[in-house]
């Protein structure tokens, strides 16, 4: 009798345990990024991947966006990326050191990312340097200024890249992008940002129907732009949280987006655009995402195809989150983002 319920009793927590690992295993998300395959328009043919990953500005809920602007209204096959926490398979910006699909890099033809303080590991980070040094096109958004940051591994043959380097002064946000973090030139989360076209480009293909630009995150702060920068773009402080708010004229304006090339470690020359704004509330400014449409049509040597308004209408519903630390919504699945 005794060997029969010791035998029954084994089964049962063999059956339980099978259970707990099934369950277990399925609350696992494997989807991990999201393609939006585009169809026609100017853009079809071309692949643009998109990386979001930082903890304050909901890149995780912007990007999706621009890229089904990018897909369904200009045929680009978008492919969007996220920080996803390696134990759950879910988005989650907080998390460094994972950006899954990266390897996606290999066919872009246009990288456009917004990032802010990543340490990805070196077999993850080698697509994002292949792709910097291979010639083609870089939007780099708000805080990409800053998107590295090597503090665990400082042996990493990628450690040059974080944002404060002495030696590669200013890591890859200066060197790539045109400018480090420096500051906030506004009051952070209490004076907006206004954007005025810089003088002498309002001739610009890229600043095209972009003639009224506002967002809710603040100027950044400038030194020095590097090497063959040009402000498109220039940011003014505004008194408070409101388009209508007037304009803080004891503050000079900053240059909030710029355009400049990179000569990678292998020769190759490419074209960039930069732009300090690119919070997802940000994204509600009409102005600012046919900014950055008109932008990657530049970058891709497409800029006689930019009308005189492109079409950067909403796709779905898009109800950004504020920015912030800690704010992101939390157990989002990648496949939340699918298109409307």
């Amino acid at each position: 009798m005794f060997k029969k319920i010791s035998f029954f009793s084994t089964m049962v927590f063999f059956l339980i345990s099978c259970s707990t690992e099934s369950s277990s295993s399925s609350s696992y998300e494997t989807q991990q990024w999201i393609v939006y395959e585009g169809g026609e328009g100017p853009g079809k043919g071309k692949h643009v991947v998109f990386i979001s990953g930082d903890e304050e500005y909901r890149s995780e809920e912007a990007l999706p966006q621009l890229a089904k602007i990018f897909s369904k209204h200009h045929g680009f096959k978008s492919t969007v990326l996220f920080s996803i926490d390696k134990k759950t398979g879910l988005i989650d910006p907080e998390t460094l050191n994972n950006i899954p699909g990266i390897e996606a890099l290999e066919s872009a033809d246009l990288m456009i990312m917004a990032l802010r303080f990543r340490e990805l590991p070196d077999d993850q980070m080698k697509y994002i340097i292949d792709y910097t040094n291979s010639g083609k096109p870089i939007i780099g958004l708000r805080t990409s200024t800053h998107p590295f940051n090597y503090v665990k591994n400082k042996k990493s043959k990628y450690y040059k890249y974080t944002f404060n380097h002495e030696e590669f002064e200013g890591g890859y946000g200066r060197q790539v992008l045109g400018e480090t973090w420096v500051s906030h030139h506004g009051a952070h989360g209490k004076e907006s940002t206004r954007g005025y076209v810089a003088k002498g480009m309002e001739n610009h293909p890229i600043v095209q129907g972009a003639e009224d630009i506002w967002g809710p995150t603040d100027v950044y702060g400038i030194n020095d732009l590097t090497g063959d920068s040009e402000p498109l773009i220039m940011g003014q402080v505004l008194t408070g949280m409101n388009p209508s708010d007037p304009d803080k004229e004891s503050i000079s304006k900053m240059p909030i987006a710029w355009i400049k090339s990179y000569t990678g470690e292998t020769g190759n020359k490419s074209k960039v655009f930069t732009s300090t704004m690119g919070a997802a509330t940000d994204f509600e400014s009409e102005g600012l995402r046919r900014l950055l449409v008109n932008a990657a049509y530049w970058g891709l040597n497409m800029e006689n195809q930019i009308p005189e308004r492109s079409n950067v209408d909403i796709v779905g519903k898009f109800n950004p989150t504020d920015y912030g630390f800690g704010t992101h919504i939390k157990n989002i699945k990648v496949s939340s983002h699918a298109m409307d």
